[in-house]
């Protein structure tokens, strides 16, 4: 009874006293303290009938409980030798799967760098240039942007915000020695062009973070609800004005889409964007146990 889950398998210690004939007891109880329920004062020399009720066994059985030898069942030995087996075998699939999906992801950029520079429409190169102009330097010339186009172009300022949102706090990389801010500040220039690149070198999982790094740049500004509730938002606003726009501003992009590169290359930019991103999500929701 002093240790309920364990399993007694053997007792065939020689120096172990017998349990229905102690040898050479510490103490014996007074006959008349099995049945006393007077007072529970405690003498410091020795157990009186008035004592019983405050007997602690513990610092009196001192001496048998430490002759005591308690065997384990080997069952449980088995049990953790075979987790730890399991966990190794994971890990080499895990090494495994990191490789063919690095292979995979630098596939699919190559593939994209490839469309871009050689076949991607680019029938309005000045037109472009142009484009650029304006939505950077928003000047008032009397040309009305496409409102899907401007809705695009500025939620790729928003997308870069989100994945450093989701990448540095539980996007890096343990066991590599790569730092992820260098891609993320090319991404607010080349969007998820210049974060590829980095899927293909992420090694899980992500380093432990001290509870001061939090508090310091850029986590204590990437991790704020206020920069969050920002994010969230400015992408549905730029969404719905994207949205409500006429049938005519779609067909118009459209026709931008075929012809021109720059809007080209962005549409296919926002949309990558948006396919990695629940799988980023997933890992940080995972990173934090939520």
């Amino acid at each position: 009874m002093l240790l309920s889950k364990s399993h007694i398998l053997s007792c065939n210690f020689p120096f172990l006293p017998s349990i229905h004939r102690p040898q050479n007891p510490t103490f014996l109880l007074p006959p008349k303290t099995l049945i006393h329920r007077g007072p529970t004062s405690l003498s410091p020399k020795f157990l009186t009938p008035r004592t019983f009720l405050a007997f602690d066994s513990s610092k009196y059985f001192t001496r048998t409980r430490s002759l005591l030898t308690v065997c384990r069942d080997s069952s449980e030995d088995r049990d953790s030798v075979a987790e730890a087996l399991a966990g190794e075998e994971a890990r080499r699939r895990g090494r495994g799967n990191d490789w063919t999906t690095s292979v995979l992801i630098f596939g699919l950029w190559a593939g994209l760098m490839y469309y871009i520079f050689r076949l991607a429409p680019d029938q309005t190169p000045y037109r472009d240039f142009y484009f650029v102009q304006k939505l950077f330097l928003n000047g008032d010339d009397g040309y009305r942007m496409n409102e899907v186009l401007v809705a695009l172009w500025n939620s790729m300022g928003i997308w870069p915000l989100v994945y450093s949102m989701l990448l540095l706090p539980t996007g890096r990389s343990s066991r590599s020695k790569i730092p992820v801010w260098p891609f993320l500040v090319l991404s607010f220039a080349a969007g998820m062009y210049a974060l590829i690149p980095y899927f293909i070198l992420w090694k899980p999982p992500p380093p432990p973070i001290q509870e001061d790094h939090i508090k310091k740049w850029p986590l204590n500004f990437l991790e704020s609800r206020i920069t969050a509730g920002f994010a969230l938002a400015t992408g549905l606003g730029l969404l719905a004005y994207a949205g409500l726009a006429s049938g005519e501003v779609w067909k118009e992009f459209s026709q931008y889409f075929r012809e021109s590169k720059l809007v080209h290359v962005t549409s296919l930019d926002f949309l990558l964007c948006s396919a990695f991103a629940p799988f980023w999500v997933y890992n940080d929701m995972t990173a934090r146990r939520w």
